[in-house]
């Protein structure tokens, strides 16, 4: 048997992987810390744009993985678009040390071909030839599945509409999976996901977890009766941080050098290519994104989810902004069903659980928030731009967006709480260090244990949030029946529920 065989099954069987580590102690091998090539997890790594790298970087700190192939529509171009105009690139140059990292580069760089490069160049710097070749490079993830045979694992960097297509594929392959929020941007989707995912045998990773808020001490005082019962969740944030487009885009500039449209496109119907539409300002459109809720709201609440063992709501409705155009000395109001608004306010009902009553999470963004409450006045404070509010029927606990400091409000009350007192905060995480998400989804890679978080928890969450996306689309409120994925008051409405698949890329 060959020995990439031998090192598949040992990276597939959680048996043969406890078996292995002890058998053979990587110190023997090499040194103290020492992780021998078979020990390994190859990993290709789909999607570099500018969070594509920026993630990257600190996942090629982890000894026990190597990135062996990169995959990206786009080959090489400084046409991304991010937070400031030379911040990746100075990362990269850290990261790599080296200060002359493309000297003189005019843009904000991303594609295959950077990402390639990053690699061979920093594990070129590990050994003592000063030089790496073992980094393949694709545009298309199917030929990548096809022709790549020694990967075992992937991460996936894409826009929304591809993480359905390509993580469905990878499980299929065998692949364990790591991934970006969202699970997919539509409800159906995310439900063929998880259902490939119970099916499988691999280890997947969805990222928001490694973010999650202290949500034990919020309920620490909840559970000790500090705010009475749990009736609402409210959750703000400044988001978008991109440009929300009242029109499609009308202007027809060529299809860049070296990117391929057609693929970056994937399922999605066709259309003419736009700048428009890609790199960071995809998640504005329904099409390819999945707003800010999307974007934020996985970090901040998915433990709640968690926590309070919420399943999808019954009910979700949404409250957008409003946006006026003028055409030919003519203001007229603009509602479409292909671009989120530049703010709206989501509410989002849950039945009562066997542990709790029912609950309502609220979400705002674009500058909304919750009316200011009467405890602030009275400490004469205000709502931050972002953060987190439990309400109970007997008091309040307000905290940081991801649920950082919670306390109750106002001060006096938490000055004379006897209870359970939060913990103080944590350290800032060292955004150098090997991510925490990224070393346990290692762990179940090589053991076959389940992490936390496994793909299998994502489902109400994702169901959520799609659904939020439907009443931001058509205006209207929505009933939810879950048994039967079927929005039951608005049925034109269950159309958004799926997506018009190009011929060929049907799930």
């Amino acid at each position: 048997m060959s020995t990439d065989l031998n090192r598949r099954n040992f990276l597939g069987n959680a048996a043969a992987a406890a078996a292995a580590f002890t058998i053979v102690p990587r110190n023997v091998l090499g040194g103290t810390g020492f992780v021998a090539p078979s020990d390994k997890l190859n990993v290709a790594h789909i999607g570099l744009g500018t969070e594509g790298i920026r993630e990257m970087l600190p996942m090629m700190k982890c000894d026990e993985l190597q990135i062996v192939a990169v995959c990206d529509p786009n080959k090489d171009s400084t046409d991304y678009i991010d937070w400031s105009k030379n911040g990746l690139a100075n990362d990269i140059r850290k990261f790599l040390g080296d200060r002359n990292w493309r000297k003189g580069l005019d843009g904000i760089p991303g594609g295959r071909e950077v990402g390639r490069e990053i690699v061979e160049t920093y594990y070129g710097k590990q050994r003592p030839s000063g030089t790496f070749k073992g980094c393949a490079s694709y545009a298309d993830f199917r030929e990548l599945f096809e022709k790549q045979k020694d990967i075992d694992a992937v991460k996936i960097m894409t826009p929304d509409h591809l993480h359905a297509t390509i993580s469905i594929a990878a499980m299929k392959h065998g692949k364990h999976v790591l991934m970006h929020k969202p699970i997919a941007n539509r409800v159906d989707e995310a439900r063929k996901v998880l259902a490939v995912r119970a099916q499988s045998k691999v280890a997947t990773y969805f990222m928001p977890w490694d973010a999650r808020g202290p949500i034990e001490d919020v309920m620490a005082m909840v559970n000790d009766g500090a705010i009475g019962k749990l009736r609402e969740v409210h959750n703000w944030s400044h988001r978008p941080v991109w440009p929300q487009y009242l029109t499609l885009p009308t202007e027809r500039p060529p299809v860049p050098k070296d990117f391929d449209w057609d693929l970056w496109l994937g399922p999605e119907r066709d259309r003419p290519y736009s700048p428009n539409y890609t790199h960071a300002v995809f998640r504005g459109w329904y099409d390819f994104g999945g707003g800010s809720i999307c974007d934020m709201g996985h970090y901040s609440l998915w433990t709640v989810f968690r926590t309070l063992k919420l399943e999808a709501p019954y009910m979700v409705e949404a409250t957008p902004s409003t946006a006026s155009i003028i055409t030919n000395q003519v203001s007229h109001k603009i509602r479409n069903d292909y671009s989120f608004p530049f703010a709206s306010t989501i509410r989002m009902r849950f039945a009562a659980g066997a542990e709790r009553g029912p609950i309502d999470i609220f979400w705002y963004e674009g500058g909304m928030r919750p009316r200011t409450p009467d405890e602030l006045y009275e400490d004469n404070q205000e709502l931050a731009d972002e953060g987190m509010l439990f309400v109970g029927d007997k008091g309040k606990i307000l905290a940081g967006f991801e649920i950082e400091e919670p306390r109750l409000i106002p001060e006096k009350r938490m000055r004379e709480y006897a209870g359970p007192k939060p913990k103080p905060a944590p350290a800032e995480r060292d955004d150098n260090a090997v991510p925490a998400g990224v070393v346990e989804w290692v762990d179940a890679c090589k053991t076959g244990k389940t992490s936390g978080g496994d793909f299998s928890y994502a489902g109400p969450i994702s169901e959520a949030f799609n659904l939020a996306a439907i009443a931001l689309r058509t205006g209207k409120r929505l009933q939810w029946d879950a048994a039967n994925m079927q929005i039951t008051n608005v049925p034109g409405a269950n159309k958004y529920l799926t997506r018009e698949y190009r011929q060929g890329w049907e799930l």
